[in-house]
C-alpha cells in the first residue's frame, strides 16, 4: 500500500510502501481514501517548519483534509456501513485525565497541548490508500457531496467560527441584521469563510493580494461577495475604501495584516483569527490604540481552531447549503486534481486555489 511521507531527519519527501492497516477494536472502521486536499500546513511540514512523526518513527505520512469511503466495519460499529462516504477528523484527545475539554470530546479546547493530529503531530495522516479509524472520528458525508466533500475539513474552521460568532452576537441588545463583513485572504479558508458570511446575508468583502481581474476575484464575485485587491488599495486605506465592518475574518496567517485591518472593525464588532503566523521577526503595532478600541468600542477578538466532531458535522451542513446557493463557486475552489505520484510537485510548487490528490474514485 502506497503513502506519501516526510522524513524530517533526512529532509526528504517520498512515496513509500506501508503495511495495510488492520482493525483491532470493536468500533474500528476500514476506510478507503478517495481524496486528500493539500494546504499550507502540509507545505510547511515539508519545509520542516513543524510536524512530528509518530513516537518511534522516522517518518510522518502527510494529509489531513480527507474524504473516504467505508469498506469494512467491526462488530461494534453502529452509525456507519460499507459504502458510506466520510470526512475523517484530525485531532485526537490528549491523555491527561484532568483535561476536561478532551474528556468531553472537545479536543479543540485542549488545555494541555498534548493532543495528536493525524498527518501533523504524532500520528500518520491520510495520504495513503486505506486507513483504520475509530467510528467516533468519522463523520458521514452525503453522496451528493462526493465531488466537493474533500472541502469539509477546511470548512470546519469557518463552521466552528460561525457557532462562536452566533454566541457573541447574542450579546447585542438588538436584532443583529444588515451586518457587514470583511475576510482577509482569498485562499481556500478565506473563500469558504466568505461563503459562510454571504450565506448569512452579510454584505461581504474579500481583501487579498491577487489582482482585481484574477481568478480568485472572479470566483469571489460569483457567490455575491465584493473583491478588493491589495494591489489597488493599501492596507492603511482599506477602512476608508470599504467602510467599517461588523465582522472581520482573518485567513492570511500574517499578524501585520491582521492587526493592520483592525481599523476596519466597527464598534461592537467581532474579529476572528484563524491563521497561525510562521514568522519569528517582531513587528511594530500600536498596542495602546488596539487596547483602547477594544475597551471603548466594545469589540471582541477570538481565535478559532477546528478539531471537534461537532465542527465537522456543522461543516457538512454548511457545504450542503453552499451547494444549494452557489454550486459552481464551490466546485471552482478545487482547481487541480492529481494522482499520488504528482503530490510532491503540488507541495513544492503550489498553484491555483485548492489542489486535491485523488487516490480512489
Amino acid at each position: 500500500m502506497r503513502a506519501l511521507a516526510v522524513f524530517p531527519g533526512r529532509r526528504e519527501l517520498s512515496t513509500i510502501d506501508v503495511p495495510a492497516p488492520q482493525r483491532r477494536g470493536e468500533r474500528d472502521v476500514t476506510v478507503r481514501i478517495r481524496e486528500v486536499g493539500i494546504c499550507g500546513t502540509d507545505r510547511e511540514i515539508c519545509e520542516l517548519q513543524h510536524g512530528t512523526p509518530p513516537a518511534g518513527s522516522e517518518r510522518l505520512v502527510l494529509g489531513h483534509e480527507a474524504l473516504g469511503e467505508v469498506v469494512e466495519v467491526s462488530s461494534g460499529v453502529r452509525t456507519l456501513h460499507p459504502g458510506d462516504l466520510v470526512a475523517l477528523t484530525v485531532r485526537r484527545p490528549c491523555d491527561v485525565p484532568t483535561c476536561v475539554a478532551c474528556r468531553a470530546g472537545r479536543q479543540d479546547f485542549c488545555v494541555t497541548g498534548r493532543f495528536v493530529e493525524r498527518g501533523i503531530k504524532g500520528a500518520d495522516g491520510y495520504l495513503t490508500e486505506r486507513v483504520v479509524e475509530d467510528e467516533r472520528y468519522l463523520v458521514r458525508v452525503p453522496h451528493r457531496l462526493a465531488d466537493v466533500g474533500v472541502l469539509v475539513e477546511p470548512l470546519t474552521i469557518a463552521a466552528k467560527a460561525a457557532v462562536d460568532l452566533d454566541a457573541i452576537l447574542r450579546r447585542y441588545p438588538w436584532e443583529p441584521i444588515g451586518l457587514r463583513a470583511l475576510v482577509l485572504g482569498a485562499g481556500p479558508i478565506g473563500l469558504l469563510a466568505a461563503m459562510m458570511l454571504v450565506a448569512r446575508d452579510m454584505e461581504t468583502f474579500v481583501y487579498s493580494l491577487e489582482p482585481a481581474d484574477g481568478d480568485r476575484a472572479q470566483l469571489t464575485r460569483s457567490f455575491g461577495a465584493e473583491y478588493v485587491s491589495a494591489r489597488d488599495t493599501p492596507l492603511a486605506e482599506l477602512a476608508s475604501r470599504i467602510g467599517v465592518t461588523d465582522v472581520v475574518f482573518e485567513a492570511v496567517g500574517t499578524a501585520k495584516v491582521a492587526f493592520g485591518a483592525l481599523a476596519a472593525l466597527a464598534p461592537n464588532g467581532v474579529f476572528i483569527l484563524s491563521g497561525v503566523p510562521g514568522g519569528k521577526r517582531p513587528i511594530e503595532i500600536d498596542l495602546d490604540g488596539i487596547m483602547r478600541d477594544i475597551v471603548l468600542k466594545n469589540q471582541v477578538l477570538f481565535g478559532t481552531v477546528n478539531a471537534s466532531r461537532s465542527a465537522f458535522e456543522a461543516a457538512v451542513r454548511q457545504l450542503e447549503q453552499f451547494m444549494g446557493l452557489f454550486p459552481d463557486a464551490v466546485r471552482g475552489l478545487i482547481t487541480r486534481r492529481a494522482k499520488l505520484d504528482e503530490a510532491p510537485d503540488l507541495l513544492r510548487r503550489p498553484s491555483g486555489i485548492k489542489s486535491v490528490v485523488t487516490l480512489a474514485a
